[in-house]
């Protein structure tokens, strides 16, 4: 009996094993965070904020900006914490403060001010809510599968960008945004009864636990590895062209005289690409080399961006957000896989959130340059272009990882 339970909690291959559980529950919890809710919904609502409170479109895209740049503080302190302490301790009340902050905005006024402030606060707690706080407890429960488990609940993120836009575009046309902000602010609470139920991390005998602790570069070490600013500086890029493509996706395409409802089912073909990407890469990941699929993924985004610059139909948007989302989707799965490879687990979560915060960087500048050279110039085309060139120029620095991952740590 005792060698029975012994076997359900290390054979990773078994239904039963009780990591699945973790990650089910984490993939819910993804799917009703930060990730899929703000930057999929947030370009939904420029339109009617502008036309309701009179704010300009570079403004509202700064309230984004904000949260991004919040997010790129306190990642490492979130990492910290997650390190230290059991996880539940940090998501549940972030899932808390978080769909509170989402809700109060259906209150807003004139003031951009109040706008800004929950944006803030929606930065502060972002990363508590998101894949970042699950990938620790994930990595706890799998080695064999840890590519796979890693894609799974990323693609609770995938699942989100697929069902929220469309119902939050619906509720805007039919009961107005206010009533929208509302209904995010219920979605973004179905994550805390599995996530307070399920995630803590793997039990392990003590000398185990302290193994896994001391598995691991210093962070002196990482510091001045190449590896991690390469991987840092993949980051900025991807997220630069990201953010500034998806906050701002819905108003790129209606200009191009597609359809709101369209350029809604775009962000949704966006998020449901990204998930067959994720796992496809999931399960690759475990058995190739992870540099040279973050190489290609990078390449699909790329791609997907140059369509979404000409897009004139519904069907080639539809193409364009497609492989957008195979590209951007799997490129967020390697990141982490390739962090842990190379540097260890000792210090992930802290190093995870130093990714964040280049992530953040680049995620807070691009929404802000498209929104300011729409106000200039009226158009998207030349961000869209811009974003193509930073996917370029990301998929030629992660060639750079190839030639220096061989004398970096591997775990």
């Amino acid at each position: 009996m005792e060698q029975t339970a012994d076997r359900l909690l290390t054979d990773e291959s078994s239904i039963h094993y009780p990591g699945w559980g973790v990650a089910a529950a984490a993939f819910v919890g993804v799917m009703t965070s930060f990730a899929p809710i703000v930057p999929y919904t947030f370009s939904l609502f420029l339109n009617p904020l502008h036309q309701a409170l009179g704010w300009h479109r570079e403004s509202i895209d700064g309230a984004f900006a904000l949260a991004a740049i919040t997010v790129a503080f306190v990642s490492p302190l979130i990492g910290i914490l997650l390190d230290r302490f059991p996880p539940r301790r940090i998501i549940l009340p972030s899932i808390l403060v978080f769909a509170f902050a989402l809700a109060s905005l259906s209150r807003l006024g004139p003031d951009i001010g109040r706008f800004y402030l929950t944006f803030f606060v929606l930065g502060l707690v972002a990363n508590g809510t998101a894949q970042f706080a699950y990938t620790r407890t994930i990595l706890t429960w799998f080695q064999k599968h840890r590519g796979f488990a890693l894609a799974l609940i990323l693609t609770g993120s995938g699942v989100g960008s697929i069902l929220i836009p469309p119902i939050t575009q619906f509720v805007i046309g039919h009961y107005g945004w206010r009533s929208a902000y509302q209904l995010l602010g219920g979605i973004a609470l179905l994550g805390f009864p599995l996530t307070a139920l399920l995630v803590r991390n793997r039990p392990a005998p003590v000398a185990r636990e302290k193994a896994a602790e001391l598995s691991g570069v210093t962070m002196g070490s990482a510091m001045l590895s190449a590896a991690f600013w390469i991987l840092a500086g993949i980051t900025i890029l991807s997220a630069f062209s990201e953010n500034g493509l998806v906050t701002n996706l819905a108003a790129i395409l209606i200009q191009h005289g597609i359809s709101a409802q369209s350029a809604a089912l775009a962000l949704s073909c966006r998020g449901g690409a990204g998930i067959v990407g994720r796992l496809f890469v999931g399960l690759l990941i475990d058995r190739f080399s992870p540099q040279r699929i973050q190489t290609c993924v990078l390449a699909f985004a790329a791609i997907g961006s140059l369509i979404l610059a000409l897009a004139d139909t519904s069907l080639v948007a539809l193409i364009g957000a497609a492989l957008l989302g195979i590209g951007l989707g799997s490129e967020a799965d390697v990141g982490p896989y390739l962090l842990a490879r190379y540097l260890g687990r000792k210090h992930f979560s802290v190093l995870y959130g130093l990714t964040w915060t280049a992530y953040a960087i680049g995620g807070g500048i691009g929404p802000v340059v498209v929104g300011h050279f729409f106000d200039r110039a009226g158009s998207y085309q030349l961000q869209v272009l811009l974003g193509l060139a930073a996917f370029a120029l990301a998929a030629a620095a992660v060639s750079l990882v190839l030639r220096t991952g061989e004398g970096a740590f591997r775990h």
